[in-house]
Order: structure tokens, then sequence, then C-alpha cells
């Protein structure tokens, strides 16, 4: 959020001109902005309402006209931002609007803190003030000349408004989106993934369309890095859109709705009368192709969504970047995507800060809490999304709680994070889900070579099955070794279960030590 503080329109006053642009530029490019409310000025205290929204925003951007300290006001209104920057880390921004920053920093000419009788009127009420509370007008003076010493913007070094206003929103937008991204939101350990598909494969510098694959497993945090990535880089290019979700968004309302929101979100109008998704197609590589874009397709499951919503390279200006997200590394293949980056799990410090965050909203976690946490992140194994649903489930509970949550997640692991695994699972075809079962119940850890000959035995086709697993990050190939996340195994596990929840004999598999045991010596195994 940012907030802005300035003057009226008249004489230097700014509110309603040269404030209010920039206060709708900000607001048009998705940044929430507060600017103060000239009826407030009426009274001669800052409004609660003031108060917290200067206190809330991460940017402070002062106006100074030639009036600015005509309003003692504003120049309380200055010593709160100034008290938010040296206690909360607020960064402010001056604008020195037609005035000179050597006079603010000095308090010369129109900012010298004393009766003038050319100046307005409310002016007059400084030498009340001034009388009454000389603290008061110290207070004023170190803001003025603490503010003026910070580096922002002078009117006089811009041909016109329009210019400064732009330049002012592409700062805010470089500077504070990524960040309270990251920050405010919990996305933790973005900044090296970021830094790195930034510099290695986004490549800005190049002027070429380019396409960007990020791929890995469910709720590995593909979706949170991408829009990580578009909310940094966004203000480099002349349109952008995110489409979210796309997999779901096609299954419940077809391509032609996704065509649609690309095109009216890129062209900035609302596009209809257009029947079939080849049409749209047609309409998005005619349309788009002289225009800078950033478009983010997210989660996608199809090759004929790449295929009719960003066709091929010739459909976009120069310099645009196309950011897909999948679980299949094979239809970034066949897309001809080539730049692809896998996203892998967080590491164990940044595993710890994502669990203290959303189970005590601070880090680090208390001390008597710490071996609990050291548990869930051993159960987690670096996967976002199981950090953030068990943090916030766990959060505001007792240490005894967190110990028999720990202790039923061995036996039964938590019903959302598995529902997110599944996805990827149900997508396949029932060959390489017998595959899957087979690796989750028995050949974790095992040899390829060998799971591949006794798969085969199954005919169940293994060469190709094994890379369809591994193309989508459902079980890792590493020195001819087959492995998966411990997650996906119990994934893998519950899928059995469901077969016959409460009948061990039944199933097609049995994997348990004690499932084993019962099923034969009740002599209930079925062959």
């Amino acid at each position: 959020m940012a907030s802005t503080s300035s003057r009226g329109q008249r004489k230097g006053f700014t509110r309603k001109g040269f404030t209010g642009r920039l206060y709708s530029a900000l607001n048009q490019r998705g940044i929430l902005t507060f600017m103060d409310d000239r009826e407030l000025e009426k009274g001669r205290s800052i409004r609660p309402e003031l108060l917290a929204a200067i206190e809330d925003s991460r940017y402070a951007i002062v106006i100074f006209s030639v009036n600015y300290a005509s309003s003692s006001w504003c120049l309380d209104e200055l010593v709160k931002i100034i008290q938010c920057m040296k206690d909360m880390g607020q960064q402010v921004l001056p604008v020195f609007y037609h005035a000179d920053p050597s006079d603010v920093r000095h308090q010369r000419g129109w900012f010298e803190l004393k009766w003038k009788p050319q100046v307005d009127v409310e002016v007059r009420e400084h030498e009340e003030v001034y009388g009454q509370n000389e603290d008061r007008l110290t207070a004023w003076r170190d803001a003025l000349t603490e503010v003026a010493s910070l580096s922002g913007w002078d009117s006089k070094n811009y041909s016109n408004s329009t210019k400064l206003i732009e330049e002012i929103v592409n700062h805010i937008l470089k500077k504070s989106v990524y960040k309270s991204s990251s920050v405010d939101k919990g996305f933790i350990g973005m900044d090296s993934r970021v830094d790195d598909l930034i510099g290695n494969y986004i490549c800005p510098q190049l002027c070429g369309v380019r396409f960007i694959g990020i791929h890995g497993m469910q709720g590995i945090g593909k979706t949170t890095l991408a829009r990580a990535i578009h909310d940094q880089i966004c203000q480099d290019f002349d349109r952008t859109c995110f489409l979210s979700n796309v997999r779901e968004m096609s299954q419940n309302n077809g391509l032609v709705s996704l065509q649609e929101k690309l095109l009216s979100r890129i062209l900035m109008a609302k596009i209809e009368n257009i029947d079939n998704e080849y049409t749209r197609a047609a309409m998005i590589e005619r349309r788009l192709c002289r225009i800078k874009v950033l478009v983010v397709i997210d989660d996608v499951d199809r090759l004929t969504q790449l295929e009719k919503l960003v066709g091929s390279r010739n459909w976009f200006g120069r310099g645009s970047r196309i950011i897909i997200t999948t679980t299949d590394f094979q239809l970034l293949k066949a897309h001809d995507v080539g730049a692809t980056y896998k996203a892998n799990g967080l590491n164990f410090d940044e595993a710890l800060q994502l669990l203290s965050l959303k189970a005590f909203k601070k880090c680090p976690p208390p001390e008597d809490y710490l071996h609990l946490c050291y548990d869930i992140i051993g159960y987690a194994q670096g996967l976002p999304l199981a950090l953030v649903v068990l943090g916030s489930f766990l959060f505001g509970r007792s240490a005894d709680k967190w110990a028999s949550a720990i202790d039923r997640l061995k036996n039964t692991p938590e019903k959302r994070i598995i529902e997110v695994l599944r996805i990827s699972f149900d997508g396949l075809d029932e060959k390489d889900q017998e595959i899957f079962q087979h690796i989750a119940c028995f050949y974790k850890g095992k040899d390829k070579d060998r799971v591949t000959q006794i798969l085969d035995y199954c005919q169940l086709d293994p060469v190709i099955g094994l890379d369809v697993l591994a193309g989508r990050s459902l079980i890792i190939i590493s020195n001819n070794e087959l492995s998966m996340h411990d997650l996906l195994q119990e994934l893998g596990w519950e899928i059995v279960c469901e077969q016959s929840p409460k009948e061990p004999g039944k199933p097609r598999r049995l994997w348990s030590h004690e499932d084993i045991n019962n099923v034969l010596k009740k002599n209930k195994v079925r062959v």
C-alpha cells in the first residue's frame, strides 16, 4: 500500500491535479493507494483512520508544492510519516512539484515556518501554534529537513507531469510489488529462485520472444514462483496477463473462456461474439503480435491448452515472455519450450521459516516447539503445500496437541495435502496408475532395471510408463534408482487402501507388515 500527502489545487495545491492523477495511475496498476482527504484537514488533529493508513503503508509519497508548509495539518502528517519511517521501516518518497528541494531542506522561501501575510491566510494559524508549542515547530523543521534529504523526484527535471507520474509508478511497482508478495504473503525462499529464473531463463535483456517452463510436483510452489516473477517484472511490459488454474478452468468452462480472458486483459477491452477456440486463437495471433506482453499460463495439463492460448513465438511482439507452469515436463517438450526450470522444495532453514510464520505468525518459533517443528519439517520434506497446511492447522494449539497431530500424521496423511497431490495421479492412464502404485508399495529405492523387468512381466509397458511418471514429477530416477517424495508414497498407499479400507485381504497389494501379518494369521488372503 502507498499513501500520498499533498495540498489541494489552488496556488500550487495539487490534490485535484498532479496528486489526483498520480493516485489514479497507482490504482490502475493495482497498487492499493490511500490519499488524505481534504475534509479531514478541517480539524486540527489527524484522525485515527488516517494515522492507521499511514502506519499500514509500505511507501509514503510526500508531494511538496509551494503551499505545503502553509498547513499545520500537513506538517503534523509529515512528522507522523517520518516517525513510521524510523520505527517501522516505511519508505518515504518525496516529490518536489514546482518546489525547490533546497528550500524544503533549509525552510526558506515558501517553506519558512513563520507568518507571512503574502501567503495563504491559513499560515496565520501557525503563529498561534508556535506560541503554544515550540516542540511542535521543532518537529516540523526536523521532518522537513530529513525528508528533503531523501532520494525523490524534482518536477523541473521532467518535460511534463505525465512522464514524472509514469516514473513514480514504475518505481513503486519495481520496488514494492514483489517484496509485498514474498514477505507479506509468506512466500519463503523466493529471492534466490526468482533471481535465478530471471537472470538465466527469462533473460529480459534479450529482444526476442521467449517461452519459459516451470515444472515440478503438485504443491512444490510453481504457481507461487510464477506469481513472484510476474510481480517483479510486470512493469517492463506493455501488457500482462496471469491465467490461473488453466487445467481446472479448461475443464469447467472450456478453452474459449480462457482465450476471452487473455484477450480482454491484454487488449483492455471486452471480447465477445467469437464462438470457437480456433477463431479466437487466430485473433490472439493477429492482435497481440505487435505488443510486448508478459503472459503466465498456470497449471497446464493438455497440449491443446498451449496450442490455443500461446501457440508460437510469432503470436507475440518483440521482447515478450510466456511463462508456463505444469507438472508434466513432456508438455513443455512437445510445445518446444526451450527454457525449462525444475521447481524444487524448500531447504531446512526455509521450511522452518515458512512453518513458523504459519504456525506462530513470527520467526523463529518458540524454543519449546523447536523439536516439534523439526518433526513436521521431516514429514513435509520441503513441500511448501504441506508446511502451509500443517502450520495453519497447528496455529494456536498447545505443544501436546502438536505431538498428537504428528502421531496421527504417521498413520493418516493430512487429507487436503493428499487431495492436491492426487490431481497428478488422476491424470494418468490406467497402466501408469498401476506402475505408480507398485512403486509406492514395493519398489521405492529399488534398481530401475530390475523393476522394469518385473513390471514388463506384468504387461504394464514400464519403459514409457516410468518416463511419464518422471516427467510428471511423481517419481525421481537418479543413479538408476527409483525414488519418490514420502507424501507421494502415502498418496499411493491411500489409493490402494481405498479399494477396501476395512478388509486388508481384498486389495491387490499388501505392503504393511501389520496388514500382512493379520491377513496371513486369519487366512484371509485372496489369490
